[in-house]
């Protein structure tokens, strides 16, 4: 773990309310693949993918402590350590607390976070960059309609109607992560544009449909959710629909954590399947997540309809 010792001995107060400072994950750190390090203001989230020692966990707990007293000596220390090993996940807080209700900023928007439960905390690190191309996207059209699918606490949806989109419609299986989704357009002071439907996305097409189509579809299921969404037979059921849903020059954002499957899963089933789509760029991830293998880190694609063509 010393790589992550290291970056913990040099770091400098965090820019960001909400950013990752350590991503082992990425196995670009050798021994440290296990380790992921957030910042969700004013808390830290040290977290372990294996069992680890207690004095493993006390030299890292040093050591946060140490450098935050030199860096930010007037701000409380409150550190959270989650170990998430054989798909269990305990969790519990290390020094000083948790605020409750725990919001965070990222480009003037505000997010509730929950930090004390599950394995999802409210808002996804990876996906910042998704979120800036997605609030600079509808603020260069304006008043566009967006389709946000497993829209979860509906972060897109709040970034989309902060630079003036008209309408979002924010699908999503879980109510209760729909629920924290209107609390984030509350927290916003949004309070009308956004709808939200707590379904089955695949039972829900005429809803869907009906609501079209639209300038933008954000698609950002997860890899494999038993009884929801197993990306390996499920993506290529979303990709079908795309072509109907969407205006002419209407724009889709695809999105696909899974280190198992390539860009090519993506790419080769768009071509196949919606092969009128245009595929245009993939938007970058936060550098701090950088992979030994870009086919293993966070997928976002972005693909556009053809135009009407000219008279």
């Amino acid at each position: 773990m010393q790589a992550l010792l290291n970056v913990i001995a040099t770091m400098e107060l965090p820019a960001t309310e909400a950013e990752r400072l350590f991503h082992g994950r990425g196995g670009l750190h050798p021994g440290c693949e296990q380790w992921v390090l957030d910042y969700f203001a004013p808390v830290w989230l040290l977290t372990s993918f294996k069992p680890v020692s207690d004095e493993e966990l006390a030299a890292l707990q040093a050591a946060l402590s140490a450098r935050w007293q030199q860096i930010a000596p007037e701000q409380a220390f409150n550190l959270v350590f989650q170990c998430r090993s054989e798909g269990r996940a305990e969790t519990r807080v290390l020094a000083g607390a948790v605020p409750e209700p725990h919001v965070v900023s990222e480009d003037c928007a505000r997010f509730r976070i929950h930090v004390l439960k599950g394995q999802n905390h409210g808002l996804f690190l990876d996906m910042a960059e998704g979120r800036r191309w997605v609030r600079e996207h509808v603020a260069a059209r304006q008043r566009v309609k967006v389709l946000n699918l497993f829209a979860y606490t509906c972060a897109f949806s709040v970034v989309a109607l902060q630079a003036g989109a008209r309408q979002v419609l924010n699908l999503d299986m879980s109510q209760g992560a729909l629920t924290i989704g209107q609390q984030n357009h509350q927290l916003n002071g949004i309070s009308s544009g956004a709808s939200f439907l707590a379904h089955d996305i695949f039972s829900t097409w005429g809803k869907i449909s009906r609501g079209g189509p639209y300038e933008l579809i954000i698609v950002d299921p997860p890899s494999y959710q038993k009884g929801s969404f197993v990306a390996t037979k499920d993506y290529a059921r979303l990709m079908r629909r795309l072509p109907d849903l969407l205006v002419p020059g209407g724009h889709a954002l695809l999105c696909l954590n899974a280190p198992e499957l390539g860009l090519a899963f993506l790419q080769d089933q768009m071509h196949a399947l919606a092969p009128e789509l245009q595929f245009v760029e993939r938007v970058a991830n936060p550098a701090v997540f950088a992979d030994v293998s870009e086919e293993r880190s966070l997928k976002v694609l972005v693909y556009r309809a053809p135009e009407l063509a000219q008279a």
